[in-house]
């Protein structure tokens, strides 16, 4: 199952990435690979592939994977570490019962139980369907839905909680939208060739599922459709990728009577009765014209229709929690069709990642203690503080803000939270049970056991010390609504925090990560927060005039990109991640220059000078070849632009790369001063 907040909660906490991939070793220890290199390419022609270019000509995709790229380096360590952990917990014959050790053991162990999921087949689904099957008016629906809510199924919209926007010190009840198969409403609008034959195969795929659960074909593709023509009704009436990443437009706090005017045939007193929320308290209704339009649905479609829309959205959640043939089919059309991949991945793989999703700070609890020591956390510290000391120096500097502005964006520097490694303070599972029974019923009792712990934070002050992402992710992130930048363990190893590299690898790598992330806060979404997370314009006009003058020029750069003939990157839905990308290496290479100062200079290695090597870094850790079906998910669906782009996007921006390998105006990798773009 899902968890519906991460599935329609805005985007206000930004991460580093949205793909990962790999399985090579860059630089054996120096933090690069010349091996890896292309020198025919001129650096000042095309970097990526200078940098990567016999990497990327060598390397295949694994037919189990839609991208591949050094990224893996750290997710193969890390899942072998967690294999190891997991086997170990599942191999123990009388744990402690309802220890953390026996909820990760029981969980992995009914995960790899393919007899007894075979045997079953769709036997743990029967109740659900049967009490869908009793459905017979318009209230049974709202009822239905709440209770899909409360376990963690996506039906119809999210809701759940989050730090109220303007009151961040708060937790507030939020509702948003939702309902959706397919990545985004875009999927079910364009009318290109490529999108009318996926929403083709869509409807193939779902009705496959329906017969897998009994129907006749003839009924299957009936239901299928129908389950189209709802979900594109839906689709219409939603925001695009681009809208959503506006926080100021998502805030409208409502209260009882106005949400019975907005939904007088959706009861929301019902609602949060049912799913186990507070009944009292304003609800953050972040795209009311969505829910006005569900309304109408809820007189206007037969309940017949909505019968049938529920029970997809069951079978679809469920399905990686079933037999064979109910992952092979939901992997057929999310996995091949939509992702480019040619075969899954074992079983022992999906299984530890379905535990680090279900039982993240149980599993990570034990990570931590293998992979991540004090002196590294200590070491990270150190680095972090550096950038931040780098990028006050940058605010101070800058020509274009007022020092009214400046003095706002420097508090708000000043109380950025950091969060290193792991939590100080750990998720209590003691209410979860996990047995070796059944593997759906792990999943739907975790889900619900998550839920519960979401919809319990409504109403009530933010807990300052909880994580969105497991210790053992291969990620970062900047919160808005926290003010606070987040490193888990999983990333904090080679080769973006490499022992063995010399300073100008580690801070072209993971100091350019700490100076995204800090960027973020500052980017065209982040920039709408203060100092405490509150959403509130902290910016004189004349100062955000002179922000989105330069954030347009960032827009406009990757707009300019071709992913393939016909598709270009989308410039304002990856604009924040790629404000962030050019923000933090002017960053780290302002804290990599303070780290020379009063020490000899560092000698060249292979002919490459320090400057050379702190790009070299960045450039490396991004080598990511993509299955085209991946590459066109990613550019329409995700506000992180394809690798290729991330590296010689903000480059070509920067004078200090030009300098460092004599690039010259005119050149691909030099954009002419009157269209450089920078802002930090």
């Amino acid at each position: 199952m899902r968890n519906l907040q991460k599935s329609f909660a805005p985007t206000i906490a930004c991460a580093l990435l949205f793909v990962m991939g790999v399985m090579t070793v860059f630089g054996q220890g120096r933090g690069y690979d010349v091996a890896n290199m292309d020198k025919n390419t001129s650096a000042c022609t095309d970097f990526y592939q200078y940098a990567n270019g016999t990497w990327l000509q060598k390397t295949e995709i694994p037919a189990a994977y839609s991208s591949w790229g050094s990224f893996n380096i750290l997710a193969e360590n890390n899942r072998k570490t967690l294999h190891e952990i997991l086997e170990d917990a599942a191999k123990k014959t009388n744990p402690t019962k309802g220890s953390n050790e026996q909820k990760i053991g029981d969980f992995y162990a009914s995960c790899l139980d393919e007899t007894k999921r075979e045997a079953e087949g769709m036997k743990p689904l029967v109740p659900e369907l049967a009490r869908i099957d009793k459905i017979s008016g318009i209230q049974d629906v709202q009822e239905q839905i709440a209770y899909m809510h409360r376990h963690g199924i996506a039906a119809l919209f999210g809701f759940g909680s989050l730090p109220d926007l303007k009151n961040s010190s708060m937790v507030m009840a939020y509702a948003g939208q939702g309902g959706l198969s397919l990545p985004n409403r875009d999927y079910y609008t364009k009318t290109d060739e490529n999108s009318v034959k996926l929403r083709d195969d869509f409807v193939k795929h779902v009705a496959n599922m329906f017969q897998l659960v009994g129907d006749s074909p003839e009924q299957a593709l009936k239901n299928a459709q129908t389950v189209m023509a709802f979900q594109t009704r839906l689709a219409q009436n939603s925001r695009t990728p681009v809208e959503l990443r506006d926080p100021t437009t998502q805030y409208h706090m409502m209260n009882a009577a106005q949400l019975k005017e907005l939904t007088p045939t959706f009861s929301w007193e019902d609602y949060r009765k049912s799913v186990g929320a507070p009944l009292t308290g304003d609800i953050n209704v972040a795209h009311p014209e969505f829910f006005q339009a569900v309304n109408k649905m809820l007189t206007e479609v037969p309940v017949a229709d909505w019968k049938t829309y529920v029970r997809w959205q069951l079978i679809t959640a469920a399905a990686p929690s079933l037999s064979s043939k109910f992952e092979v089919e939901n992997f057929n059309f999310f996995g091949k069709t939509l992702e480019g991949r040619k075969e899954q991945l074992p079983r022992w793989r999906r299984c530890v990642s379905a535990t680090d999703a279900n039982l993240g700070e149980a599993l990570g609890q034990v990570y931590v203690a293998r992979a991540f020591t004090p002196e590294s956390k200590v070491r990270m510290k150190t680095m972090v503080n550096n950038l931040i000391v780098a990028f006050r120096e940058r605010l101070q500097k800058l020509d274009w803000m007022s020092d009214e502005t400046r003095k706002q964006a420097i508090a708000k520097l000043d109380a950025f939270g950091q969060k290193i490694g792991y939590p100080d303070k750990w998720i209590d599972y003691s209410l979860l049970n996990v047995s070796r029974d059944s593997y759906l019923a792990n999943v739907m009792r975790a889900s619900e056991f998550e839920q519960t712990r979401d919809f319990n934070k409504i109403n009530k002050p933010v807990d300052p010390l909880e994580w969105g992402i497991t210790p053992p992710t291969v990620n970062a992130y900047n919160s808005s609504l926290r003010n606070e930048i987040v490193f888990p363990a999983g990333i904090l190893q080679a080769p973006f925090f490499n022992p063995d590299a010399d300073d100008a690898i580690n801070y072209g790598a993971i100091g350019a990560v700490i100076g995204h992330e800090i960027t973020h806060g500052y980017d065209d979404s982040g920039s709408n927060f203060d100092l405490h997370g509150n959403l509130k314009n902290w910016w004189t006009p004349a100062d955000k005039k002179n922000f989105d003058e330069r954030a347009t020029c960032v827009v406009d750069q990757f707009s300019g990109y071709e992913v393939e003939k016909g598709l270009n990157i989308t410039g304002k839905l990856v604009s924040g991640e790629s404000i962030a990308d050019l923000g933090g290496l002017f960053v780290a290479y302002d804290a990599f220059e303070k780290s020379l100062k009063g020490k000899p200079r560092p000698a060249d290695i292979d002919g490459f000078s320090p400057e050379q090597r702190f790009f070299l870094g960045w450039a490396q850790v991004w080598a990511e070849k993509y299955t085209p079906e991946a590459a066109r998910l990613q550019t329409q669906s995700d506000p992180h632009p394809l690798s290729r782009f991330r590296v010689n996007g903000p480059m070509s921006n920067m004078p200090q790369f030009a300098e460092a390998f004599q690039c010259k105006p005119g050149d691909a990798m030099v954009r002419e001063p009157a269209k450089r773009c920078q802002i930090w």
